[in-house]
């Protein structure tokens, strides 16, 4: 079934239309790595088994994520007519009753969590789902969505990433025909520079300088490469991109490869991503099959195809010489520069390497035009952003904002605030080699030039978020490992140093810190930053110079008064059993690791502080909240409670 013409790429559309707007009931359960891991693969099952059992006439499939991790499973119901229901925190029990209300065309309140009456669709225009169901809230009143804007996850969560003529029912290959039948390419790149588009993956270069460097080299083989190698702790944005809408990224990497003149594309996933790789792999077969990748697409003299490389997951993959060389076969290296990749890239050809953010990005631009995509966001700061938003706050999830957006609207308003009462103290931007942003200063406008200012960066999007419990001394040795484990080695600033950081910032987590640390450390990030050669090195510092430089009374704590004030350094507290709320349970000692708990049944229990490792087990299984941690230096508790 190739496609030619603008009017076969319509009746594609037109049977796409019938599967998301059928004269019967549809039901789409969430299917992405977030939704299964929560149950959804359990639901979908009790779903297909009841339908089966009744007999129903139902269009049911599957949909990726709409990004509201924390309340997964989440299944989505369309009535002929009335607005798309989505349902929350489902389980096997509501699954019958859900389908008995649907059967009365009526909806289960309780389970309800929101409906779209309608959807602002960049690239397939506004999507009437209908209206009614008064007593369900809209989708656009729920402070998780209502501050979000949604361009890169524009059909996350609503169309079955593995349905191609969905895609194309949203709006999907119309910019790519439009690009390859109307426009040169020349005038793709120029669409693309207008639009102020900035790369996603890190740095922000702008899309279409890079495009146009590329352009400019002369050869007869160039490439294209995805960098979906994402490695960041706490960060999943690319690969729900991928399992919730792979198309999008095909078309604006067939559409990057018309504009710089390359035949040859190139998507590297690490392979701890099976669904987003098994996705990408059907979304690549079925565009093959309808003509969008191959041979004179539409009817016209390019031609393009995708190859999917899995990478082993080398955090330092993500650095694009490095994912080059990991693509020919050797060893995931970092390269000086010049030449760049541009110059001399993938085989020494001229390549183009964007993330999966960016790529998703270039349909819209062409849809929609550079004058109106630059008009979202700050200046220089074109369009959105989207950050996974983890750690110690309320609403886990996919945030997708306008660039400018500032962190307290993404910490508060989106994520809800801390969990347990908790006052949050610290996020974390940019990854394992972002800065440690304190709350003082949350009102900093979230773009590139805003958060290198307060010493760190965007990076591929994650946020992590920190609470009073969190001791920043601890952050910086963690993020300081990784990268110090993750560190390729080749130069010497990057390995050395990073590995004299992270034994000083364990030395003061013991309690063993000694007065100079921190003068050494701010000596050796800074000296890191300039001297290494790819971007690992030249940010890794980062979470140590921003905690020394927003917490440093956190240092002197632990250097000087050998204290841990978040009561988190192992070597600095102790357990210990408030005798008033013990009950002798025996939940601790039967659980205590290394038998440091003495005492009998409905008898006061006791820690041996000689055995104690400080693991935290006997704190998680206290059913009455008799257990405490404390600093070694509150003597009067010591006397108190030792055993």
């Amino acid at each position: 079934m190739k496609v030619i013409s603008i009017e076969a790429l319509n009746r594609i559309k037109e049977k796409g239309l019938k599967k998301l707007f059928p004269d019967k009931l549809r039901i789409a359960v969430g299917f992405a790595t977030c939704g299964i891991a929560a149950g959804g693969d359990k639901i979908f099952a009790e779903f297909e088994k009841i339908i089966e059992e009744r007999g129903m006439q139902v269009y049911f499939t599957q949909v990726g994520c709409i990004g509201y991790c924390k309340e997964e499973p989440l299944v989505n119901v369309t009535l002929h007519g009335k607005p798309l229901v989505i349902f929350n925190q489902v389980n096997k029990e509501d699954v019958p009753k859900i389908i008995d209300g649907l059967l009365k065309d009526e909806i289960l309140g309780e389970k309800a969590f929101c409906k779209i009456e309608k959807w602002d669709h960049v690239t397939g225009g506004e999507i009437f789902y209908g209206e009614g169901f008064s007593h369900i809230t809209n989708y656009t009143e729920i402070p998780y969505f209502k501050h979000q804007k949604k361009i890169v996850l524009r059909n996350a969560g609503l169309i079955n990433p593995e349905d191609i003529e969905e895609y194309v029912a949203v709006g999907g290959y119309f910019s790519l025909f439009k690009a390859v039948r109307e426009l040169t390419p020349e005038e793709v790149i120029n669409e693309v520079k207008q639009s102020g588009l900035r790369g996603r993956g890190g740095a922000g270069f702008p899309t279409g300088l890079k495009w146009e460097l590329t352009k400019k080299e002369k050869s007869e083989v160039k490439y294209v490469i995805c960098n979906a190698d994402e490695g960041d702790p706490g960060a999943y944005m690319n690969r729900n991109e991928m399992e919730s809408d792979p198309h999008m990224i095909i078309e604006g990497m067939t559409i990057g490869g018309y504009s710089i003149g390359a035949t040859k594309g190139y998507i590297y996933v690490r392979a701890e991503y099976p669904l987003a790789i098994k996705r990408l792999k059907k979304a690549i077969s079925d565009a093959k099959k309808y003509g969008f990748l191959g041979k004179n697409i539409f009817g016209t003299e390019f031609s393009f195809d995708i190859s999917l490389v899995k990478g082993a997951g080398a955090f330092v993959c993500g650095e694009e010489t490095a994912l080059i060389a990991s693509i020919e076969g050797r060893l995931g290296m970092p390269s000086p520069r010049p030449p760049f990749p541009s110059q001399e890239g993938l085989w020494g050809k001229p390549t183009n390497i964007n993330n999966v953010e960016t790529w998703s990005n270039i349909p819209v631009i062409i849809k929609k035009g550079s004058s109106w995509f630059s008009k979202i966001g700050a200046e220089k700061n074109s369009g959105t952003k989207v950050f996974s938003l983890v750690g110690k706050v309320k609403n886990i999830g996919l945030v997708e904002v306008s660039l400018g957006t500032p962190l307290r609207k993404i910490v508060y308003d989106i994520g809800g605030g801390g969990t347990k009462g908790k006052s949050i103290k610290a996020v974390q931007t940019g990854g394992p080699s972002g800065g440690c942003i304190p709350t003082r200063l949350f009102d900093t406008p979230v773009d590139y030039e805003h958060l290198k200012e307060i010493g760190s960066i965007m990076g591929s999007g994650g946020i992590v978020v920190m609470d009073e419990d969190t001791c920043m001394v601890n952050i910086a040795k963690y993020f300081t490992e990784f990268t110090q484990h993750e560190s390729c080695g080749k130069c010497v600033p990057c390995r050395e140093g990073l590995k004299e950081a992270s034994q000083i910032l364990s030395a003061i987590t013991e309690g063993k810190g000694e007065e100079d640390n921190i003068k050494r450390l701010k000596e050796i990030g800074e000296t890191i930053k300039v001297t290494s050669l790819c971007g690992l090195g030249q940010t890794a510092p980062n979470p140590v110079l921003t905690t020394i430089r927003y917490f440093e009374n956190e240092y002197e704590d632990h250097i000087i008064r050998k204290e841990c004030k978040a009561k988190v350094c192992k070597n600095l507290i102790n357990f210990y059993i408030i005798p008033e709320k013990c009950v002798g349970c025996m939940a601790c000692s039967e659980k205590c690791p290394v038998g440091a708990i003495n005492g009998e049944v409905k008898l006061v229990h006791t820690i041996d502080q000689e055995k104690c490792i400080k693991c935290g087990t006997c704190e998680a299984v206290c059913p009455l909240e008799a257990i405490i941690r404390v600093s070694k230096q509150s003597k009067n508790i010591s006397k108190t409670y030792s055993g």
